[in-house]
Formats: C-alpha cells, structure tokens, sequence
C-alpha cells in the first residue's frame, strides 16, 4: 500500500482520503519541525505540508518520494533548490485562494482610503453633533493611483477590482511577459522605483524568494510618495521590521497600513508598531489594520486549497506529471 505523510496541521484527512482512495495510507504526523519526524518519515511515497520547514535533513531521509506538495501559495520553508538536485519533484498549490485574498486586499485598501476605521472608532465617543465630524484629508477614490509589487493571479485580481472603483493601476514585476499590461488595461513599469513614486497605494502580491526577502525597508518607505497607504497580504518576511513601517507612519510617508501578513507571527509585543495599533487612544492606531494571517480563508477556499493539493498528490502516485512544479533552471 502506497503511504501519504502529511506532516502538520491536518488532523483529520477525510478530504485527501476521498481523493486518494482506500488504497492509499495516509499518515498525518501533526509535527512541524523536521528533526522530530519518525522513521515512517522514509517510506513515504508522496509528501503534503503545510507550515513544516523541509530541508536536507528531510530530503536525504526520503527514499522512495514521489512528490512533494505544499499546501497552500508560496514554496519559502522548502528547500526547493536541493529537492530537484535529489531528484524530488515538488509543487505548491497557488490557484485555490485568488479571490479571498484579492477580496481582502481591495477591503483593506477601500477601508483606508474612505478612513472607515478611524470613522468606526472616533464616532463612538462623540458627545455632541454627528455629521460635522468629517475627517481631513480625503480624496476621492478615483484619484488614488494603486502600485501593484507582482502581477501574478492575486495581483491581477486586485488591479481588476480597484480600476472597477475608477482608479489608476500600475504595476512592477519582471517576469511577467510583455503585453500583459495591454490584456488588463493598466499601466507597466520597469523599475520598482518608478512604481513607488506614481502610486498613492502600494499593495504587495509577491513571492518570498531571496530577492524580496526583506525588500520592505526603510529605503523602501522612504522612497514612497507623502501619505501613502501600504498594504501587504503576500508574506510576511518581505517586509525587514515592523519598525519600517512605525516610522514610515510617524514621519508622514505611510497615512495608513493594512496587513495580514508580519514578519514574525504572531508578533512580539514588543513591537512599536503594535503597540500603536493596540492603543485606541493613540491617533495612529486606528490607521493600522492587522488580520492574523487569514485572508486566503474561506469555507469554500479551505477545501478547494486541500482537494488540489490532494489530487497533485495523486498525480504523483499515478506517474502523472504534477502541476504547479516549482523548479529552477537547468
């Protein structure tokens, strides 16, 4: 009987059983760190991860893998350089939570431009009058200009729903063919430096890789147009601290953030920037939105991320070629 490891967060694998079959043996570990995994670790036929770093410790163990498949967008925590020169195929799933996650960046970007957090919490306390408390400055919507970071499928969807609002859309991202821009009817630039100073809105839609890790600095800020609004629902470690972003907000270039994504989840009390975003007296903090990492969730996106998944997997056990391959160059 072939064996299926699932190495974390899944407790119960009734969606990937249905797809496998009675065939299969599925194995959930319900461990993240590599060093902990048992010895069935090395029978397995294919592999489904989920939060679990998989590095050379992992790969050398396996003996008879198929297939590698990351459950959920993005391929950081694998070592997916190391896996192809073992000869281990690995794919993730980015197709499963498009519109959940480009939903919730459009939100976070409509709710900051229209200053509805600051509205919700300011109009709780009010003594006297109602209407008059209108808040200074606000453009309308169609006058923001939105710098899209990676033009891939969530990315796209963000452009797609904010020109329906009437603004300006823009976008950086070098492996994107040439012409793509004419096909959604936006603007192209080659060079994140030009982006930075069109937009009014930054929102990030890009991979963590080595070349983005860290890419949100306080060069990066600092570059940004005066009152920016800067939103971020890709990962977490593109941006280098949260202390970027405080200052970026204390010195007037960011006028409001919207992050479901952080650089250490969950994030260390410590940080300046949550302390702010905690203090509902401090005037900065209703200018901040965190979620906690969930944007890609839905009732509907949490089984389609789990049957694809499951079906990539099977792909691999039926000798089929595995979709969504992440590979380098030969």
């Amino acid at each position: 009987m072939q064996k299926v490891i699932i190495t974390d967060y899944i407790e119960v694998p009734d969606i990937e059983q249905d797809i496998l079959g009675p065939d299969v043996d599925i194995i959930c570990l319900h461990e993240e760190d590599e060093n902990k995994f048992p010895a069935i670790i090395e029978e397995a036929d294919a592999i489904l991860v989920w939060h679990a770093h998989i590095s050379a410790v992992t790969i050398d163990r396996l003996k008879r893998c198929k297939g590698m498949v990351r459950y959920g967008v993005g391929y950081d925590g694998i070592d997916h350089v190391y896996a192809q020169k073992k000869g281990l195929i690995f794919a993730n799933t980015p197709d499963y939570g498009v519109d959940e996650v480009a939903d919730t960046a459009s939100a976070m970007i409509l709710s900051l431009v229209r200053r509805m957090p600051e509205y919700d919490l300011a109009c709780r306390s009010y003594t006297s009058g109602w209407q008059e408390h209108t808040l200074a400055p606000l453009k309308r919507t169609n006058e923001h200009k939105l710098g899209i970071n990676g033009m891939g499928r969530i990315g796209s969807a963000v452009g797609l729903r904010m020109k329906a609002f009437g603004m300006e859309v823009a976008f950086f991202d070098p492996y994107v063919v040439s012409g793509y821009e004419k096909a959604l009817g936006v603007k192209r630039f080659d060079s994140l430096e030009e982006l930075q100073d069109y937009a009014s809105i930054i929102s990030i839609h890009t991979p963590l890789t080595a070349e983005t890790s860290g890419m949100v600095d306080t060069d990066f800020i600092n570059a940004l147009n005066d009152g920016s609004i800067f939103i971020n629902t890709a990962r977490g470690g593109i941006i280098d601290s949260l202390n970027s972003i405080s200052a970026g907000m204390q010195n007037g270039k960011l006028a409001g953030v919207g992050l479901d994504v952080l650089p250490q989840e969950p994030p260390s009390e410590s940080e300046s920037l949550l302390k702010i975003w905690k203090d509902k007296e401090h005037p900065m903090s209703s200018r901040i939105i965190i979620s906690p990492h969930t944007a890609y969730y839905s009732d509907r996106a949490w089984e389609e991320m789990r049957e694809k998944a499951a079906q990539n997997t099977k792909r691999a056990l039926d000798g089929m070629q595995m979709k969504n391959i992440i590979s380098i160059p030969e």
